[in-house]
């Protein structure tokens, strides 16, 4: 799919609101970018330092602010403080839909173009290193899988994807499923 095609289909998707108040509101950036002619999503991985979803795969993104304006400003101001990729410099072409964390967060997930190569500046603290998943890849339905998953010694199903030796799981993943459930509904 072309990249006008793809904007196209985010522009028009309308997004499912999570509305529960016990849950706390934050926002991701779904950042695409072309490479050697391909389309791939950007992802961090976490560092260990981190408070919340330690090590694991996950977009740039984090807690709303009382400062920001909205959910996009806080998914704008989380990626420039994480990977340092300035907020004027994303393209934003929609919204995917709310997903509630089993930390208790609410992430309002925003799909954008970024420019691609960019001279990003990681946050030691916050990402270890990003990965660059290609949207061919994504779109294999062999590869998205819904299966038992373990953490912290618990057992539950739940959608993940293995890439490079990594495991892309939880809210990363189901924001990944419903990024391809509306690249799929637009065919």
């Amino acid at each position: 799919m072309d990249l006008e095609a793809l904007r196209k289909t985010f522009q028009r998707s309308g997004r499912k609101i999570e509305d529960r108040p016990d849950l706390i509101p934050a926002a991701v950036l779904v950042p695409l970018f072309q490479k050697g002619g391909d389309t791939h999503i950007l992802l961090t991985k976490r560092t260990d330092r981190v408070e919340q979803h330690k090590g694991q795969i996950s977009f740039p993104g984090g807690a709303f602010d009382y400062k920001d304006l909205d959910c996009l400003t806080t998914a704008l101001r989380e990626t420039e403080e994480e990977i340092g990729l300035e907020m004027d410099a994303v393209e934003i072409w929609g919204e995917l839909d709310d997903t509630a964390t089993v930390t208790q967060f609410k992430i309002c997930p925003y799909v954008g173009l970024i420019p691609y190569p960019y001279p990003f500046r990681l946050s030691s603290f916050e990402v270890d290193r990003l990965i660059e998943l290609p949207l061919d890849l994504l779109l294999d339905p062999t590869r998205l899988q819904e299966g038992p998953f373990t953490w912290e010694g618990k057992t539950f199903m739940n959608y993940f994807i293995d890439y490079q030796g990594d495991t892309i799981w939880g809210a990363t993943a189901r924001i990944l499923k419903n990024f391809i459930e509306v690249l799929r509904a637009a065919k």
